[in-house]
């Protein structure tokens, strides 16, 4: 194409004569992945376009090309080859300008970024077991955690400390490889050094090029107040160590909660049984409780059924790392006795002949209930 042919820089990329790098940048990158050419297979017209937003990116965010370019046209930025003789050279590494969506050109799976980071440490996993009453109070616990600890050697690098790294051969130390693809020149992962940029030459006699020992470390875990099965806790860093310069991996402590024999817990709330007498259940009274607070006094009323509930409020469970509390909930149990006494049995019987045999005198029976429905 000649210069006469030429569309203007700016109009090719949609922006204006004073926008900045960013804008710039912005504009060329939207370009390029609408009409990269393993987006548009077969398309001429989208590689031209391509090539077009490249050969006008490509000057305009050289600062020195852009002033003379504003200048001068197409004439001031070279010999008006066209695109088929646009000048490439320093211009194909694009992962300064797309970063980690090298996969949205390509599909997914083959691109990379400026230089891969080496790979953290892997992450552990502890299980923890407490008490009921130490999942609503929280405590503070010692734990034992086995994991990898840098080899005291070689500090990690698995190679005799002088002269047992030399510099990898496939990528001269820089810890990434560069491939062509197409217009664009892709940076992956060193395949030899996995990114360190090293390789072992001689292996440490300590740990035998591991670079690790197994050994244990205590560490104090706290607890909150209010954790409950499968609870995650996660301890940054203390984890297994990584290659050298990357971070370690995170220790995930995961919490189980032992049953109670008097309480169940149901999201942040309390739930128990009250086992009281008939005449308690009849006359009413006040009975005592032993709660996570001491102990409550719950007024039961006079002609309380079997199966009534009680609630009590801000004696549940504590929420997690906040000042909310659940309510505990009474549920009566009214206990009906297997064995009396002769005393005993004398009352029972003399309260049943006092008593209507629906012991409801005021309402109609059952019975009646369903004559009435049928007429």
């Amino acid at each position: 194409m000649s210069v006469a042919n030429k569309r203007d820089y700016y109009e090719v990329l949609s922006v204006s004569r004073d926008c900045d790098e960013q804008t710039l940048k912005g504009a060329y990158r939207k370009l390029a992945l609408q009409y990269h050419p393993d987006r548009n297979p077969g398309d001429k017209q989208a590689e031209e376009r391509f090539k077009e937003a490249a050969e006008a990116y490509a000057v305009l965010s050289d600062a020195q090309k852009r002033a003379a370019y504003d200048r001068f046209g197409h004439q001031g930025v070279g010999n008006g080859a066209g695109f088929g003789g646009f000048d490439q050279t320093g211009f194909t590494d694009f992962s300064d300008l797309f970063g980690d969506l090298f996969g949205d050109i390509f599909g997914g799976g083959r691109g990379g970024g400026r230089r891969t980071r080496v790979q953290r440490g892997e992450d552990i996993r502890y299980d923890l077991q407490i008490s009921f009453e130490d999942s609503i109070r929280g405590l503070s616990a010692d734990i034992q955690i086995p994991r990898a600890e840098p080899c005291t050697k070689c500090q990690g690098t698995g190679a005799e400390p002088n002269g047992g790294l030399i510099t990898c051969s496939v990528c001269n130390g820089r810890g990434e490889v560069l491939y062509q693809q197409r217009f664009l020149s892709i940076r992956k992962t060193c395949p030899t050094c996995g990114g360190r940029g090293r390789v072992i030459r001689q292996a440490c006699s300590q740990c035998r090029g591991e670079g690790y020992s197994r050994s244990e470390k205590k560490l104090k875990v706290n607890i909150p107040a209010g954790v409950d099965n499968g609870t995650r806790l996660r301890l940054q860093g203390e984890g297994n160590p990584g290659p050298p310069g990357a971070q370690p991996g995170d220790l995930y402590v995961v919490v189980t909660v032992a049953d109670h024999p008097v309480f169940e817990r149901r999201e942040y709330d309390l739930h128990c049984s009250l086992p009281i007498n008939v005449a308690q259940a009849a006359l009413g009274a006040d009975v005592e409780i032993e709660t996570f607070d001491g102990l409550q006094t719950i007024r039961i009323p006079e002609g309380t059924q079997a199966g009534a509930q009680f609630r009590l409020r801000a004696l549940g469970v504590p929420h997690v790392n906040s000042r909310g509390r659940g309510d505990l909930y009474v549920h009566v149990d009214v206990q009906i006795p297997k064995k009396l006494t002769r005393e005993q049995r004398k009352l029972f019987e003399e309260l049943q002949e006092s008593l209507p045999a629906d012991n409801a005198p005021h309402e109609k029976s059952v019975f009646e209930k369903v004559r009435d429905f049928f007429g």
